[in-house]
């Protein structure tokens, strides 16, 4: 396998190249850093990454780069470059979400076409589903977004579907179930708990508490992304998420066992475009991809806080 990975310096990103190499593949990573966090945390993703052998790093835009000839001898495109958040993504700030997560996402498709390309999997995510389908989500459920990033991220799938149609690019989306784990961008709910956890501070709790998510370990997250380039049946959709629904006041207490320390609550309103409850049902990639989580919710949640201790010590 010689591999390309968008989005190789983010968090998933990188887990999967991680992953890739260990499995003897060649990979070329691309990523623009841009502005939504810190640099410096996505170059100490790659630390592991950039003096391994059969590992290639290129920065950049997928729209200023030459995609055509960075897809040369690749036999599987990852394609996890995309802007995040859900309540970052209204009002102006929207016209970035349609560059980096649409119209990016047309872009790379199109330089595939007419290419030997075994598989194109997309990182799509729970958020294309909104708040109207029945539980647990199929994949075959009517997705409503409600928040534009989520109709980002839906836009971008039927890019990948109409691109395998009509131009039989082997496409396969993944949608990913709130990945956690070592390495979480700094806005993500577990990053930003264990922050105030290890400063002293309230952990901040928008709305009651009852709301739920199914949560995924990266290190499962980075397997089934893999195993869709192998085993993805081209045209399809699947969710990817960890078994692991649980409420926020749930996850609060796991914080504080995990931690052993005090866990206050800041009580806040609700937020626009936050989900009520995911949960996946993973049956299809189950199937397909032989997907099963191995790391239950209390074993991620403190191997995360292991690495927030030593990289915020």
């Amino acid at each position: 396998m010689k591999a390309l990975v968008t989005g190789g310096a983010g968090f998933i990103g990188s887990h999967l190249s991680e992953r890739l190499l260990g499995q003897g593949a060649e990979v070329v990573a691309l990523d623009c850093f841009t502005d939504y966090y810190p640099r410096a945390l996505k170059e100490a993703n790659l630390r592991g990454l950039i003096e391994q052998p059969g590992y290639r790093f290129v920065e950049g835009a997928i729209k200023d780069l030459p995609i055509g000839e960075l897809l040369d001898g690749v036999t599987h495109v990852f394609h996890l470059a995309a802007q995040a958040g859900v309540r970052k993504s209204w009002g102006q700030d929207f016209r970035i979400y349609t560059e980096l997560n649409i119209d990016a996402t047309q872009i790379l498709l199109e330089a595939c076409v007419g290419r030997p390309i075994e598989r194109v999997v997309y990182a799509s995510s729970s958020s294309v589903y909104g708040d109207a389908v029945a539980l647990p989500m199929r994949e075959d459920a009517l997705p409503q977004p409600v928040s534009p990033y989520g109709v980002s991220k839906l836009a971008a799938e039927q890019l990948c579907h109409l691109y395998f149609v009509n131009h039989g690019v082997p496409a396969v989306s993944l949608r990913y179930f709130t990945v956690y784990g070592p390495r979480q961008r700094p806005d993500m709910g577990f990053h930003r708990f264990f922050s105030a956890l290890l400063a002293g501070r309230p952990l901040v709790q928008y709305g009651d508490g009852e709301q739920t998510r199914d949560f995924t370990f990266v290190a499962d997250a980075a397997r089934a992304t893999a195993d869709a380039a192998v085993r993805g049946v081209p045209g399809r959709v699947y969710n990817i998420g960890g078994g692991s629904r649980v409420s926020l006041r749930h996850v609060f207490e796991l914080l504080g066992r995990v931690s052993g320390r005090p866990v206050l609550i800041d009580r806040q309103p609700d937020q626009k475009g936050d989900m009520r409850d995911t949960y996946a049902d993973t049956t299809r990639a189950q199937a397909d991809l032989d997907f099963r989580p191995s790391v239950t919710l209390e074993e991620g949640l403190r191997a995360m806080y292991h690495w927030m201790e030593a990289t915020h010590s």
